[in-house]
This record gives structure tokens, C-alpha cells and sequence, in this order.
């Protein structure tokens, strides 16, 4: 047997069976539990090969592959099936939640005199001369 075979025990199928059925997860986490359900050997004679797989949950055998690896490394079914936290932003926040009250109050605030009402372009412009935050990027 190769080292990257998955064979459940009837305890686990039943419980990705049911995670697959019931309760609210996400799409992702679904498929991820019905890759592992095609890909387990357990008391199987006949296998679905990888192909057929892909094709009939929609992968293509790099997402299937790396599904597979996912859950070999895996210390649980649990853990396998649960998405992790993001420790940190992907990109840290440009303005605080003072600046955003500032805006904010700005744009609820008569606008500036001939103009009908205000614009994010007026609003970013004003934000800046008021020195609310530094420097305004990508208005066009």
C-alpha cells in the first residue's frame, strides 16, 4: 500500500457521511469531506480512480492532491474539517475607527459650498486638508 492511501475507520465514514448531510459548513469544507469519502480504500476492492473523481466533484487533481495531503497531515478528522483562524490581517488597517467617525461626520455634514452633496473624491480631498489622515490614494 502506498503511503498516501486513506483508509477510514467505519466510524470516521459515518461521521463525514453525516458532515456531508447535515448541519450548516461551508461548501468548501463539504467537498473536502466528500474527497476524502471517494478517495478511502477501506474494505473497497474496486476504487474510483482519481480522474473520475475530480470530474465528478468539480477538482481539478492539484486541489485533489493537495486535499488529500491536507488531511494525511491532519492529527483529526476534526481538525481536518475546521478552518483556521487568521491570526493577523492580510493587510493592516489604513485608517483607525477615529478617522472613519471623522468621515463620517463630514459626509452627514452640509457640503462644501457649490456642491449639491458630497462625493468620496470631495470627502477625501476635505479628509486630507484637515489632516485627518496623510495622503490619499488611488481616487481615479
Amino acid at each position: 500500500m502506498e503511503s498516501n492511501t486513506i483508509m477510514l475507520s467505519e466510524e470516521q465514514r459515518k461521521g463525514l457521511e453525516k458532515f456531508t448531510r447535515s448541519g450548516v459548513h461551508s461548501a468548501m469544507l463539504i467537498r473536502r469531506a466528500k474527497v476524502i469519502l471517494r478517495l478511502d480504500r477501506f474494505n473497497r476492492k474496486d476504487h474510483l480512480r482519481i480522474g473520475r473523481i475530480c470530474e465528478s466533484i468539480g477538482l481539478s487533481r492539484q486541489a485533489l492532491n493537495e486535499i488529500r495531503n491536507d488531511f494525511l497531515k491532519a492529527k483529526s478528522i476534526e481538525e481536518f474539517l475546521t478552518r483556521k483562524k487568521r491570526e493577523t490581517l492580510p493587510v493592516p488597517a489604513k485608517i483607525t475607527g477615529e478617522v472613519e467617525a471623522h468621515v463620517v461626520a463630514l459626509a452627514c455634514g452640509e457640503p462644501p459650498a457649490g456642491c449639491a452633496r458630497w462625493t468620496l473624491r470631495l470627502l477625501a480631498e476635505k479628509t486630507v486638508v484637515l489632516r485627518a489622515i496623510k495622503k490619499v490614494t488611488n481616487l481615479q
